[in-house]
């Protein structure tokens, strides 16, 4: 079967995903939690309601032969949950198993998760993280995905459906959400930044990158039961990052050298821990295992990516 189902078609990267299957000659439903979506044409979406232990996957997957699993609760800047772990695991674990069980019973091939290199870990020291790393999720969000990674597994070995699982770093593209998005709107308005002398070395992904990579493990027979980490394949420091998408905006970044151990000292006084790591601290991925098992390398340079980006916030952002 060809048919392809991508939930959380809505988000950031499942709009993306739809158009660019659809373009490559997929049948892409895409489920959605309400309308309108503007990411598919009507005729190929299927409302499902809240994702969770409970929700009704049977129109939805019906035809299906792949399912491109993105819907997700994503991190939330002020999170206002008693609980935010069991909230994480509400959606990402229960609404991950009970997707995954209807599609054993509805005879879908391949369930393809996209989980976070969250999972890997929240900083790198003195090498990459590979995929045969011990785990060590860092956030609520990252053992959610985590413990969903394990609950698929454990339905793959019970039958015969197929799970591949994806790790992306951040995910990076026009109409970028969250810190991406925010980092350009401060360069679209000149705003200085204290990120000038900042030297660690991150990997980001490009949402071309992280689509092609997606497409190609539908298909891909040695992609059965994997999991792989993905990137543009060249890490970064965060001030070079603003610099050259700076220069792909046409805005010069006006970066000040505050050496990075104030910047955590001052985050951390100010409780922003967590930012002034995703700033200033590294995080490398290594994927060798991808382009080897997979004979994949990425499509888009980091220069080109950053140029399309650019572009589109040019455009759209005022």
């Amino acid at each position: 079967m060809n048919r392809v189902l991508v939930t959380g078609a809505k988000g950031f990267v499942g709009r993306a995903l739809c158009l660019e299957l659809m373009r490559r000659g997929f049948e892409v439903r895409g489920a959605i939690r309400s309308l309108p979506s503007l990411a598919v044409p009507p005729e190929t979406t299927v409302v499902v309601g809240d994702v969770g232990a409970d929700t009704d996957w049977a129109a939805a997957l019906h035809g299906v032969g792949t399912i491109i699993h993105l819907a997700a609760r994503a991190h939330i800047l002020r999170d206002r949950a008693m609980d935010p772990l069991t909230e994480f695991c509400r959606v990402n674990l229960a609404g991950s198993e009970c997707i995954a069980r209807q599609a054993v019973a509805a005879g879908v091939r391949r369930l393809i998760y996209i989980s976070s290199i969250g999972v890997n870990g929240a900083e790198t020291f003195n090498r990459p993280f590979t995929a045969d790393d011990a785990v060590q999720p860092h956030s609520a969000y990252a053992i959610s995905k985590h413990r969903a990674e394990l609950a698929l597994r454990k339905i793959a070995d019970e039958s015969a459906l197929e799970v591949v699982i994806i790790r992306p770093p951040l995910v990076y593209g026009p109409a970028a959400p969250g810190n991406f998005g925010q980092l350009v709107r401060y360069l679209l308005r000149g705003v200085p930044l204290p990120l000038g002398a900042v030297h660690n070395r991150r990997s980001f992904v490009a949402l071309d990158n992280l689509i092609d990579l997606i497409a190609i493990c539908i298909g891909h027979p040695m992609a059965a039961n994997g999991v792989f980490l993905v990137s543009d394949g060249e890490d970064i420091s965060t001030t070079q990052l603003l610099r050259r998408l700076g220069h792909a905006l046409h805005r010069p970044a006006r970066l000040l050298p505050v050496p990075a151990v104030l910047l955590r000292l001052a985050a951390a006084a100010i409780g922003k821990h967590e930012l002034a790591q995703r700033l200033c601290g590294s995080l490398q991925v290594d994927i060798v295992r991808t382009r080897e098992v997979l004979d994949w390398s990425p499509p888009t340079t980091v220069d080109d990516a950053l140029a399309r980006t650019a572009d589109w916030y040019l455009t759209h952002v005022r």
